[in-house]
């Protein structure tokens, strides 16, 4: 069971924003993406543990306005009243030179909802990743003094800030094998897109189908995987294997229905058509009947 990268390339940029939160917002998924990447695969993060939290933060300039930045997905990690960290996930499918000052400024919104809570006086540490989906190695800044034009006679006295990239297609198989969530079966997506420019799918089960498959549709650029959700198709599939085997049928179809179509523009008979699908799609009399 193959798909080929070089079928259909097609972008939802429009979908792109609302698309990419989907599959992360789930606890499980978060709790994973988290645990393998940070921790190497130990269980340190619970699902249970993360609470939803407001993805925008609030904060008052010097225009005595209220100000927000939103972030992509954002978890508060907590047990009872005890607050751990903040954990937020940024997605990118390009490496751009500003991320570590859109970091810095999600990650100083975010300590100052902090501060400005009325009694507060537990604060907790603010950690961002980036989910980098691109196919080449993230290639622009990574710490903030890289960003800047920074005077000599300044260098000390500047702060530097980290951003922390992972390269979801650069991953290792054994970093892959460590996914406990169905981030494994986007993992290994990217991954063999990169190496082979196709992908053998497993046949993992899936929690989250949909949402798996809208993900790849916008980073995958992969057209056939939200065509499986738009027209419920996605309903009928608990693996990747299957989500590929219906993809494959669909395939097969269109080009049976345009075989008919032209072979009926060229004035065949029905009969001719019919044994012509039949031998070279190996059909059934009765299935075949049904294209035309």
């Amino acid at each position: 069971m193959l798909y080929n990268k070089n079928i259909q390339r097609s972008i939802y940029m429009g979908q792109k924003d609302m698309t990419e939160k989907l599959l992360e917002d789930y606890e499980d998924v978060f709790a994973d993406i988290l645990n393998v990447l940070l921790f190497n695969g130990e269980q340190i993060i619970q699902p249970e543990t993360l609470k939803e939290t407001k993805a925008k933060s609030q904060y008052k300039a010097n225009d005595a306005q209220m100000h927000e930045v939103e972030r992509d997905v954002v978890k508060l990690w907590k047990e009872g009243n005890v607050s751990f960290a903040l954990y937020g996930i940024e997605n990118q499918t390009q490496a751009e030179k500003e991320m570590p000052l859109r970091i810095l400024n999600y990650d100083g919104a975010s300590y100052r909802s902090q501060l400005l809570k009325d009694g507060s006086e537990n604060y907790y540490p603010v950690l961002t990743i980036i989910l980098y989906f691109g196919k080449s190695h993230w290639n622009q800044p990574k710490t903030l003094k890289e960003v800047l034009h920074i005077p000599p006679i300044l260098e000390n006295y500047i702060n530097d800030y980290k951003i922390h990239v992972f390269e979801i297609s650069w991953l290792t198989d054994e970093q892959v094998a460590l996914f406990k969530s169905d981030f494994r079966a986007v993992a290994e997506f990217f991954t063999q897109i990169r190496k082979n420019n196709e992908y053998k799918p497993t046949d993992i089960e899936l929690k989250h189908v949909d949402e798996v498959l809208k993900l790849l549709a916008v980073f995958g650029e992969a057209d056939q995987f939200a065509e499986l959700v738009n027209t419920g198709k996605s309903k009928e599939v608990r693996t990747m294997c299957q989500a590929i085997d219906r993809i494959e049928e669909k395939g097969i179809e269109k080009g049976i229905i345009s075989l008919v179509e032209v072979m009926q523009e060229l004035g065949q008979s029905n009969e001719t058509i019919l044994q012509t699908i039949m031998k070279k799609f190996s059909l059934t009399e009765e299935k075949a009947k049904t294209y035309i």
